[in-house]
């Protein structure tokens, strides 16, 4: 009896070893997370952004590297790499905190030299603390202990996902770098869409301390600080994200205007400081951000939006200096606080605003 079980409990141990051996194997082959390789025998399929970030920051050759939130999502690769020249890739981290974007960072200069970073510093990103993040970036994907691979080899999920790319190729769902994790795609950007995305809150009875961001901000900006000045021969062209004008509605109405705009001007004197740094300030650029057709809700912006910033960055149009910083800033709080946001709920300026716009759908 004793024999019999040692047997049984010998075959079952081989057993398991086989199949973690097969779920190891096919994890490994196909490679959902891009961890070891990009494929090339079938095309990736993009399922989350911060599993399979360090793949891409790895895995990827790329001569410009542009990373962000949500809002840098649909910037292709392809035309980021044509704006500036050589190859680019495009890492995004929904509703990232820096700490999370410094995993990235810290992946990317680890197996590659990058000419450039282009990094959208969103301005909400940038005054909030760390006390929201999660567990959700894996740490065996990003740290450089290959002893901890078995979390990713002998993982449930990932063996899921392996069996999903094939099955996703075999039915022609495999998709492109310039394409993996876009959404812009179906999306009806017009004011009406912007507008229904943006609840108008009410009209806060204190104003915030125009200091209120200062400590969020001087923390999120060290870390920038940290890549700015261990990669001095990487230019980092860092802008500021256009939110449509109804942010700054929305600012007002929390009586957050000043803080803010003190947080901004915080990040520019923190960021020019450095000679491999240039700053752009498309968050005040009136011809993108007034115009609601250009949004979905009170911030996302179209793929159209992320080629005209792309154009004026390669133009040096709307980019912050030491010199002009303070003026842009002065004239942007002018603009913000005398603004009629009112008027977007007005029926009667929708009528006028589409007989100046015959081609826009209303």
């Amino acid at each position: 009896m004793s024999n019999a079980y040692k047997r049984w409990a010998c075959g079952l141990l081989a057993v398991v070893l086989v199949l973690l051996a097969a779920c190891a194997a096919v994890v490994y082959t196909v490679d959902p997370c891009l961890y070891y390789r990009m494929p090339d025998k079938w095309q990736p399929v993009f399922f989350s952004e911060r599993y399979q970030g360090a793949g891409l920051a790895k895995n990827v050759p790329a001569d410009t590297v542009l990373v962000g939130t949500s809002m840098a999502a649909n910037y292709r690769a392809g035309e980021v790499g044509e704006t500036f020249g050589g190859t680019a890739v495009r890492i995004t981290i929904p509703d990232g905190y820096l700490s999370e974007f410094d995993r990235v960072m810290d992946v990317v200069f680890r197996y590659q030299s990058p000419k450039r970073v282009v990094f959208a510093l969103d301005l909400n990103i940038l005054v909030r603390d760390e006390s929201g993040v999660t567990g959700a970036m894996p740490d065996y994907l990003y740290n450089d202990n290959w002893l901890d691979d078995a979390k990713y080899l002998l993982n449930k999920d990932t063996l899921y996902y392996s069996l999903y790319v094939l099955m996703a190729n075999r039915w022609g769902g495999g998709e492109t770098l310039d394409e993996g994790f876009t959404w812009d795609e179906g999306i009806w950007w017009n004011h009406m869409t912007a507008l229904a995305g943006y609840t108008r809150p009410e009209v806060a009875e204190e104003t915030a301390d125009t200091a209120a961001f200062r400590d969020h901000a001087r923390q999120n900006l060290a870390v920038v600080e940290s890549w700015v000045r261990a990669h001095p021969d990487t230019e980092f062209d860092i802008f500021f994200p256009p939110y449509s004008i109804l942010f700054w509605d929305k600012t007002a109405r929390l009586g957050q205007t000043d803080a803010m705009l003190a947080a901004l001007g915080q990040a520019c004197g923190t960021l020019l400081n450095y000679d491999n740094v240039k700053l752009y300030g498309f968050l005040m650029d009136r011809e993108i951000v007034e115009n609601l057709d250009n949004y979905c809700d009170y911030v996302h912006h179209s793929g159209g939006v992320c080629r005209q910033v792309l154009a004026k960055m390669a133009a040096g149009e709307d980019r912050l200096t030491a010199e002009n910083t303070e003026e842009v800033l002065a004239n942007w709080r002018d603009f913000v606080v005398d603004y009629d946001y009112d008027k977007f709920w007005d029926e009667s300026f929708w009528w006028k605003w589409n007989e100046t716009h015959p081609g826009v759908p209303a």
